[in-house]
């Protein structure tokens, strides 16, 4: 690896002398990427986002030809992770997953965080969309969707429900849902992640979990799980037989939808290596696979209907904020 960064600098060098514009990727360390990237992950082992970003992460190292290192950085609700990001150094050795509640949601309850808008850190690529799921233990007494919903009625408040964290996606897609169903949910959040709420129903410790296929899939086929039901409009591949709470009759989506995002000024050249990897890894049909056996929704966005999306989200959980804050204590 020394050889070859030595002679792409050396042939640097030599355009230079003769006159000839910079290669693309060329800074003044050399070509880029010189040395391993960092990709931070703002949610613990274990959950939805690891394999993702992991499988991510092995194809992009392909791409660029260097070593990424994965860093877990929980809490906060994903603000500890993506502020990490944000606040890097601006060459394109530091970036990493973030999800439309971090950087959309969590901004507008707190004035605190380094980013609030798409105007204070740089969109590389959509990842993938992730349709909330409501998952309970296999010995649980509700064999449908109805019967949960039923049982809330009867009993308010007295059902537990774990999620990856307060106001995070899976804790919103419940709130809303008792808005729509009339019910009263006992949320519990876990700063960890889908890990450690998979852990807590998986234990006894609540009910019901509100998270996400690639956390429970193989606890469903390992007979342990059953999935209720899925906040998705119309059948989900990956649990053809749980009921969609669309057609169930409650209008209910918010699905966690997955970016991986870079520091603000990052130059030019380097900006477009890193997008033009990012987009050819997510559209690979390697990725593609992998994303959809793990329940995953993709979604190939332009750069600019990147932004637009995000800006969209924002607008949405202004909303539901508003919401939130006028209802009774």
């Amino acid at each position: 690896m020394t050889f070859k960064r030595r002679s792409a600098a050396a042939v640097a060098g030599l355009l230079i002398l003769s006159g000839c514009s910079a290669i693309p990727g060329f800074g003044d360390d050399g070509p880029y990427p010189s040395d391993e990237l960092t990709f931070v992950v703002p949610y613990a082992p274990g959950g939805s986002t690891d394999p993702i970003a992991r499988q991510f992460t092995r194809q992009l190292e392909k791409d660029l030809g260097t070593t990424i290192v994965v860093e877990n950085r929980e809490g906060g609700s994903a603000t500890i992770g993506t502020s990490r990001i944000v606040k890097a150094a601006a060459d394109g050795y530091t970036i990493g997953l973030s999800s439309n509640s971090a950087v959309a949601y969590q901004p507008i309850l707190t004035d605190a965080l380094p980013y609030h808008s798409t105007a204070d850190y740089q969109p590389l690529v959509k990842l993938a969309d992730l349709p909330t799921i409501l998952a309970v233990r296999a010995d649980a007494p509700w064999r449908t969707f109805k019967d949960f919903m039923d049982d809330a009625r009867r009993r308010p408040g007295q059902i537990k429900i774990s999620n990856s964290g307060a106001r995070t996606a899976p804790d919103l897609t419940i709130q809303r849902l008792s808005q729509a169903g009339g019910v009263e949910f006992t949320g519990v959040p876990f700063s960890g992640g889908g890990g450690e709420a998979l852990t807590a129903l998986l234990s006894g410790e609540v009910d019901a979990t509100a998270g996400y296929a690639p956390t429970v899939k193989e606890h469903v086929r390992a007979g342990k799980l059953r999935v209720l039901g899925v906040f998705h409009d119309g059948p989900y591949k990956i649990f053809p037989q749980a009921e969609s709470v669309v057609e169930a009759g409650y209008d209910v989506t918010l699905p966690a939808s997955y970016y991986v995002i870079a520091p603000k000024g990052i130059p030019a050249e380097v900006l477009k290596r890193l997008q033009s990897a990012a987009d050819a890894t997510v559209r690979s049909a390697e990725f593609r696979a992998f994303a959809e056996d793990k329940g995953y929704v993709l979604e190939s966005l332009t750069p600019d209907q990147l932004k637009a999306e995000l800006d969209e989200y924002r607008e949405e959980y202004e909303r539901i904020n508003a919401f939130m804050e006028e209802r009774p204590a």
